[in-house]
């Protein structure tokens, strides 16, 4: 039978997407079933814990790369796997069975921001190299699929969409109880607007905070407050922005409220006390808060750049994410339009079904087995 070898890198890191599709994936494998076999029982999860890295004294990042490009391969051949999967963009650039690696996006290569120091560079450069060598690239969406043709050069042959799923315990809170206790613990208030995410200029915050300006001046008081969760930046760099500075540039003073670090388990019941979930985002690979927020019984406007219309289809309204007048109308029009929010939940709902970790966890093993019947595809 086929065996796999997992790098569990970031296995229960669910502070990241990467940890969350490595954590949702290995359990999907889990629960799926190979024949009369169990996978469970073909999986070798290869995590840093089998042993120290003989140079963490120069700091963590040397030490992931000692995991990823000498340990795993080292845990692979011991176990005698068929194939190395790696969750995320840093495959082994020699490994002694067929890699297959996941690529959520390509977002260090194509903002020059994130490359901050040499190292850094020459890290994209190996993990570039090796995954053009890989035997299998699987893309969160077609629009990360084609990132990669154009960017790493890579084969269409060599590359499958294989979508992330939403998970399935999520859905709108109804428990009075939890949703008072959410919006005490984060202060919020009765009515709000809400974004959840990271503040690096990807995300496009100003662009939103531009818009809901715009609006406050056509609707004054009857504009909800705007809600921007998430862990601030200590600093600001170039690739991370200052969302209090932009708040004090349009003169919004104590209309936007920030929360700070949400916990995994309070975001369903935030979510489902927005009156709408924002998203401005300039550059996804995937986009996995759009599809909780829908999850959760929540409208969401989000942006038509990269892979979000075809992660989202017709469950949210899109939005060009250059224009603040655009957003303010579509803000205003779900404000005021209970019957279009109303709409937009249903929708929502109904779009978040195509996506199922289960799925991902069947499409990515009938990925392996058809790769070890395909020669060609081999490094």
């Amino acid at each position: 039978m086929l065996r796999i070898a997992f790098n569990a890198w970031f296995l229960n890191k669910e502070e990241t997407g990467t940890g969350q599709y490595s954590t949702r994936v290995l359990d999907a494998f889990r629960r799926l079933e190979a024949g009369a076999q169990s996978l469970a029982s073909l999986l070798h999860v290869i995590s840093p814990s089998h042993k120290p890295s003989p140079i963490g004294r120069l700091g963590r990042n040397l030490s992931k790369v000692w995991f990823e490009q000498a340990l795993f391969p080292l845990e692979c051949r011991k176990a005698g796997a068929d194939i190395a999967f790696v969750p995320y963009f840093a495959p082994p650039l020699f490994s002694p069975a067929p890699v297959v690696v996941t690529i959520h996006d390509l977002i260090p290569l194509i903002f020059p921001e994130y490359a901050y120091s040499p190292l850094v560079k020459l890290y994209n450069r190996l993990v570039s190299a090796a995954a053009r060598k890989a035997a299998l690239i699987v893309a969160d969406s077609h629009s990360t699929r084609n990132d990669v043709i154009r960017i790493l050069n890579v084969p269409p042959s060599r590359i499958q969409v294989i979508y992330p799923g939403v998970d399935e315990s999520l859905g709108p809170v109804e428990d009075e109880g939890t949703l008072q206790a959410t919006r005490k613990r984060y202060n919020l208030p009765e009515e709000f607007l809400l974004y959840l995410g990271g503040f690096d200029h990807r995300k496009n915050i100003g662009v939103l905070l531009e818009a809901y300006a715009i609006l406050w001046k056509r609707l004054g008081g009857r504009v909800p407050k705007l809600v921007l969760a998430g862990k601030l930046p200590a600093r600001e760099t170039p690739a991370l922005l200052n969302p209090r500075r932009l708040v004090e540039e349009c003169d919004l003073g104590d209309r936007v409220h920030f929360t700070g670090w949400v916990a995994e388990e309070d975001k369903p019941a935030l979510y489902s006390l927005a009156l709408a979930f924002l998203y401005p985002s300039l550059y996804e690979g995937f986009g996995l808060p759009p599809l909780e927020a829908m999850a959760c019984g929540c409208p969401v406007l989000a942006s038509e750049a990269s892979s979000l219309p075809e992660v989202i289809g017709d469950g949210a309204l899109l939005i060009d994410p250059h224009q603040p007048e655009a957003w303010a109308d579509k803000m205003e029009m779900v404000i005021l339009n209970r019957d279009l929010a109303a709409e937009l939940r249903e929708r929502g709902i109904r779009r978040v079904k195509a996506f199922s970790w289960l799925k991902t966890a069947r499409e990515l093993w009938e990925a392996f087995n058809r790769l070890l019947t395909a020669p060609e595809l081999s490094p």
